[in-house]
């Protein structure tokens, strides 16, 4: 598929794009900073500019395509955002974040894209980023859990969720938001591990729980293969926890009281994938325990 990837050079993008690329795919970067991967054009947009997002969006990525017949994008996948909390104002965060992803929406659908994926977040379930301690309503948490975030990043992702489920509901089209957990580069493992296994509290926001990069990769390579969905929302985590302690030991110091939807295995991550697995045949191969 021909791809139109924003945010393709930050933290997640920078492997996703060259999994996909790995995959077969046509993908080229929308983003303020270049990947420079060497089959990957870049292109330079602000998606706050309606205009620029569409204008990219019809065109040609480079001078490569002038020698083919013009071909249109088949997918989007939308990862460009302020990626977290502290960065900015608030509400800067916000405006960006809503923004962007309403102009690519509007975009997609009106240029008849069909395939469109975007970047939601585990900090929709408003524990990440809450005000003191905000525990689960239960455990594992899936994509039925309530979303009621305090802050002005999540509550962005809330919005860029409603937006996606209003332009699919008008148009039809396949448009997938990944609620993706905590994202880990493989070379992170070693500076976390020490502190995964011997002081889990500093796993609590994330709900104990993780994406490698590598994995996410793989997660929107499913996404692009599998049709006829409609509107989803996906988590997107690995198969096991974040934390040394086995599960029952997590929750009986974290989540003492809290309702266990159904037992948990030894390691077994609190952020459920099993949707993704049962409908896109999501298989995560990758983990910080694979360290020795």
């Amino acid at each position: 598929m021909r791809v139109f990837f924003t945010g393709g050079a930050g933290k997640a993008g920078r492997h996703a794009i060259p999994h996909l690329v790995e995959q077969g795919h046509r993908v080229t970067n929308i983003d303020l900073v270049k990947l420079n991967h060497p089959n990957v054009p870049d292109l330079r947009v602000d998606l706050t500019d309606g205009h620029q997002v569409f204008n990219a969006m019809a065109s040609p990525a480079s001078g490569a395509e002038l020698d083919e017949p013009p071909a249109p994008y088949d997918a989007v996948v939308h990862f460009a955002a302020i990626p977290s909390m502290f960065l900015t104002a608030d509400s800067e965060t916000y405006r960006v974040n809503v923004l962007s992803t309403f102009n690519i929406l509007d975009a997609a659908t009106k240029l008849g894209i069909r395939k469109i994926i975007i970047a939601s977040s585990e900090t929709t379930y408003g524990v990440c980023f809450a005000q003191g301690e905000i525990r689960p309503d239960y455990i594992p948490v899936d994509e039925e859990h309530p979303t009621v975030p305090q802050d002005s990043y999540a509550m962005s992702k809330v919005c860029n969720e409603a937006t996606a489920r209003s332009f699919q509901a008008r148009t039809g089209f396949d448009i997938y938001a990944l609620r993706i957990n905590n994202v880990i580069e493989p070379h992170e493992y070693l500076g976390h591990a020490k502190a995964w296994r011997e002081t889990p509290e500093v796993r609590r926001r994330n709900i104990f729980a993780y994406i490698d990069a590598r994995d996410l990769g793989h997660m929107v390579d499913r996404c692009l293969r599998t049709d006829g969905l409609g509107y989803q929302v996906f988590n997107v985590s690995n198969d096991d926890s974040s934390v040394g302690m086995p599960s029952a030991e997590v929750i009986d110091r974290f989540y003492k009281g809290v309702p266990l939807k159904r037992p948990l295995g030894e390691h077994e991550t609190f952020y459920s994938n099993a949707k993704a697995k049962r409908l896109l045949n999501y298989a995560p191969s990758h983990g910080w325990r694979d360290l020795p």
